[in-house]
């Protein structure tokens, strides 16, 4: 399975009460699938689904499953701390006609599960029993777990597990990966600051929540890299930059939602603890996305 192009991870959609938006979920799927996005990338960090229900996450997936254009690739984040629960997950994604899952580093343990050992042992006995293929989801400035590249190179050895997320943003790491892991393993980034270089030294692609609200952006930033237009590709790189950050790092899933709301999108509200964005944040994002719309 090839996981090429740009994926979303999407946001959830609220409503002023917290409850899942269905109308919005069709709203954004519709609009996303007049681009050249490759798929979509349902109940991921970005989708803020530490905060949702089980519930609540097969109304997810079957609203988007039902929006999606033909052809557009549907991944199922469905990572969790135990082997058990991520596995029931990833199966019911699969009865569902999803075709992978994006499995995030276990983590709450952290003095127990911060190894290669533990790490290579979850991601086996979760692959042992899954029925799509699974992509590791690495993102260490969150979990605090920051899985090896050694043990990415091991793991890809599993014909279950084809694929990696690596959002840490470390070029070198993302380098050594590529270098080490058995060929057909693909290497994704999502880190939309180094999507461009990241994309030089041999990444297949990228798992980005910029792209919720930049979609063209990014999309023309991989179609300029596909045809070699390297000076067009840097360029796009360095128009994304600093939105990017905003979006992801400074003000994360509230802002990027703003950011949504500005470009057409439905971003809404994100669920308490969250809360939106200040004043002040919001017209930070509005200049930067002033030449970026959706």
């Amino acid at each position: 399975m090839k996981l090429q192009g740009i994926f979303p991870p999407i946001t959830t959609p609220f409503t002023r009460d917290g409850e899942l938006y269905r109308a919005k979920v069709k709203h954004n799927i519709e609009k996303w699938n007049q681009t050249g996005l490759a798929g979509y990338v349902v109940c991921g960090s970005t989708g803020e689904s530490v905060m949702l229900t089980p519930e609540e996450k097969y109304c997810m997936w079957e609203w988007v499953a039902e929006y999606a254009a033909p052809g557009k690739l549907l991944i199922a984040g469905t990572g969790m701390e135990s082997v058990r629960e991520t596995v029931a997950l990833t199966n019911r994604a699969a009865e569902m006609g999803y075709k992978a899952a994006m499995v995030r580093t276990p983590h709450y343990y952290k003095n127990l599960v911060n190894n290669s050992a533990a790490q290579a042992l979850y991601f086996r006995a979760v692959a042992d029993q899954s029925k799509i293929p699974i992509m590791i989801y690495n993102w260490p400035q969150t979990t605090g777990v920051d899985i090896p590249a050694s043990t990415v190179a091991e793991l890809s050895e599993h014909p279950n597990i084809i694929a990696i997320k690596e959002s840490s943003g470390n070029l070198e790491k993302v380098m050594q990966m590529i270098r080490e892991v058995k060929p057909g393993f693909q290497v994704l980034v999502g880190s939309a600051p180094t999507l461009w270089p990241s994309l030089v030294v041999g990444a297949v692609g990228a798992v980005l929540a910029f792209a919720n609200a930049a979609p063209y952006a990014t999309v023309a930033l991989w179609e300029a890299f596909r045809a070699r237009e390297q000076e067009a590709a840097q360029d796009w790189q360095n128009r994304i930059a600093h939105a990017a950050v905003l979006v992801t790092s400074r003000y994360g899933v509230p802002g990027l939602k703003y950011a949504m709301d500005l470009n057409g999108y439905y971003g809404g509200p994100p669920r308490l603890p969250l809360t939106p964005p200040s004043p002040e944040a919001q017209k930070e994002i509005e200049a930067a996305f002033k030449d970026l719309k959706g």
